[in-house]
């Protein structure tokens, strides 16, 4: 298989991911303008989560004025909208998944944000575990603290890198 053949369904992919995010956006009475749908698409096209100064050095070769805040901005517009997490440990961005990812259980965008982060390669996948959630929520009840937003990073090794070998010991 060519290197076109795989992309080209790839980019069909982040197509359809930018055409679902536009309508989402509308549909909420927002606007997802050019600069902000050029971001979403530099995220989605990142094989790992993306940090914003990579995602400017990345936005300059098509508009070489912008500046910090324009990354910024978007992306806080891209979270208000449920279109990108920000992974805290890595201080990056990822594309969120999607409701019709979580629709296993029962979440939308407002789901509890469950990373595994390879330590190795830096691969991210985001998990949608109802009983992370709830065991994260009772402990936080329980000590007397109610929480208004949980997100769950897991830095470990990715079943490729443990396959392959990579990264020391296996895991306990």
């Amino acid at each position: 298989m060519s290197g076109a053949s795989v992309a080209a369904p790839r980019e069909q992919a982040v197509e359809a991911a930018l055409d679902r995010a536009a309508s989402a956006c509308a549909a909420r009475g927002a606007q997802l303008t050019a600069l902000r749908r050029q971001v979403l698409r530099l995220v989605l096209d990142a094989p790992h989560p993306v940090g914003a100064y990579a995602l400017l050095d990345q936005l300059r070769a098509e508009r070489p004025g912008a500046a910090p805040p324009t990354v910024y901005r978007a992306l806080d517009f891209l979270q208000e909208q449920g279109l990108v997490h920000r992974v805290e440990r890595l201080n990056a961005f990822v594309g969120c998944t999607g409701p019709e990812a979580h629709h296993h259980c029962g979440h939308g965008h407002d789901h509890p944000h469950q990373f595994l982060i390879c330590a190795s390669c830096g691969a991210t996948a985001e998990i949608c575990d109802d009983r992370v959630a709830a065991a994260v929520r009772d402990a936080a009840r329980a000590a007397g603290f109610v929480p208004t937003r949980t997100t769950v990073e897991v830095e470990g090794r990715c079943a490729a890198c443990v396959a392959a070998g990579q990264g020391g010991p296996s895991p306990a």
